[in-house]
């Protein structure tokens, strides 16, 4: 046999100089929503983010890891002997920030508030801060967007001056860990998130790898100190938060504070929340002397006046479980026009078009050729649809001229075909309307039992819409 056959390896098995490891190859992600790729793309195919797609540099196609590489600090405890003392809630000193959040405070808690500019949110906060100091309690308020003495004017403005709030006006993440270090304060508020960066990560402040790390970073702190933190947060156009998407998971309670330039009235919601309920609604009245929250803010959005006037009708809304009383009112004039205009503020305008479409189809108001205005008082926002009966009859009262019943207040929501559908909370809703002094109620039929009414008040219980004008327009109702 000869030697080079000798050396031959066997049929089917590759030689040993060609078993060659390949190099891992490059694999590139998405910092919005975490979807990979091999290579790299301008757009996320999962999100359809434009230029959210970077290289992972982290390790890729490691094995996970099943066994632990750090002993444990802490023993695990049968959950029955946990102690809940040191989490419960602390109050903020603002009832209706309580309100949203839960009754307070976390110790370890983070809470994001994000928001429009100018909309009220480093008031509130330094308002929250300066109640915490009054307190005892050592506060530290990192401002990034502005300067110490611009911070120092408005704490004048508000009356937020404390010894026990200390200011920093700091954007780089390791002065302000420093500062944590230093200072070992009760409550931290960083204003804002997007404006602190951190000299290991690459990008401009407010990038999706900045605001992971910088939010990574004080979260770890606020959970290793038990240390409550709240963050104001930048939005984009179109009013969700700036950043990667990650942020508001990494998070314990987020906030969202709504409001019109042109109002002073201020909503904070809470949309997502680990310690308390999603549902709850803040209101609270923004002037220049500083920010108060408002606990019956019913009065904001009816009229005053005594004497009645035709187009105007009261709803009861609910804002999350809290019920507020709303004033619709609509302006009927002829239209010179071929296409008559159809104006709405504070009312949602395919709500609007399908109301008098029902109503011209079904009660026989004639509206074809007639202009009509639908506005809220007071700046309120109404989108739910329980609000279409109120709409509907401040619509006929204003096109016939003729007044609706003194004290009336409507409840239900329009079907197309006339009918009159019951809507949810009406105990609830007749509860705050009578409380305000209303004594008639117009609301769906059996969706609220006679003897639950309120004291003092006569429900009118209708079916269809062409009830529901001839109950609410004078001496011709018949109580329920």
């Amino acid at each position: 046999m000869p030697a080079s056959s000798a050396a031959r390896p066997p049929a089917g098995r590759p030689p040993a100089a060609r078993r060659v490891e390949r190099a891992p190859r490059p694999a590139f992600r998405c910092g919005e929503c975490g979807w990979t790729t091999a290579k790299w793309v301008g757009r996320c195919g999962e999100c359809q983010a434009w230029g959210s797609v970077a290289e992972d540099t982290g390790p890729g196609g490691a094995a996970p890891r099943t066994t632990a590489t750090s002993p444990a600090r802490t023993p695990a405890q049968p959950i029955g002997d946990i102690d809940v003392e040191a989490a419960r809630a602390r109050p903020t000193g603002v009832g209706e920030l309580d309100r949203v959040l839960g009754g307070g405070l976390v110790p370890g808690a983070v809470v994001l508030l994000a928001g429009e500019p100018g909309v009220g949110k480093s008031t509130l906060l330094l308002d929250v801060a300066a109640r915490a100091a009054r307190g005892g309690r050592r506060v530290l308020y990192v401002t990034g967007e502005e300067s110490a003495g611009q911070v120092r004017l408005r704490a004048e403005r508000i009356r937020a001056l404390d010894p026990n709030l200390l200011l920093a006006a700091e954007t780089d993440l390791g002065t302000v860990l420093g500062h944590l270090e230093q200072v070992e304060p009760d409550l931290l508020v960083v204003d804002s998130v997007q404006t602190i960066a951190s000299t290991l990560v690459d990008g401009a402040p407010g990038g999706v790898a900045q605001v992971r790390e910088v939010a990574a970073a004080l979260i770890a702190v606020a959970k290793d100190r038990d240390l409550p933190v709240l963050l104001v947060g930048h939005v984009t156009k179109d009013g969700s938060i700036a950043g990667p998407r990650t942020l508001e998971h990494l998070v314990d309670v987020v906030c969202q504070f709504e409001g019109d330039r042109h109002s002073r009235l201020r909503l904070v919601r809470a949309t997502k929340n680990r310690y308390g309920p999603t549902d709850e609604v803040g209101c609270f009245d923004l002037s220049e002397t500083g920010i108060v929250g408002l606990t019956d803010p019913s009065g904001l959005f009816v009229s005053h006046a005594l004497h009645h006037v035709p187009g105007t009708c009261v709803t009861v809304t609910l804002e999350g479980r809290r019920p507020l009383a709303t004033e619709v009112q609509a302006l009927v004039a002829p239209s010179v026009l071929s296409n008559p205009r159809r104006t709405t503020s504070g009312v949602d305008s395919s709500r609007l078009a399908m109301v008098l479409a029902v109503l011209q189809r079904r009660v026989g108001a004639r509206l074809v050729d007639q202009d009509v205005y639908v506005s809220t008082v007071g700046g309120a926002r109404v989108v739910e649809p329980a609000a279409d009966l109120a709409l509907a009859l401040a619509t006929v009262s204003a096109r016939e001229n003729v007044p609706l019943l003194a004290g009336v207040v409507a409840l239900g929501e329009v079907g197309l075909a006339g009918e009159i559908r019951p809507v949810a909370g009406v105990a609830r809703r007749l509860s705050e309307a009578a409380r305000l002094g209303f004594t008639h109620g117009v609301v769906p039929r059996g969706s609220v039992e006679p003897t639950a009414a309120p004291a003092g008040m006569t429900l009118h219980e209708v079916g269809d819409l062409a009830e529901a004008v001839l109950l609410s327009s004078g001496p011709r109702s018949r109580p329920a």
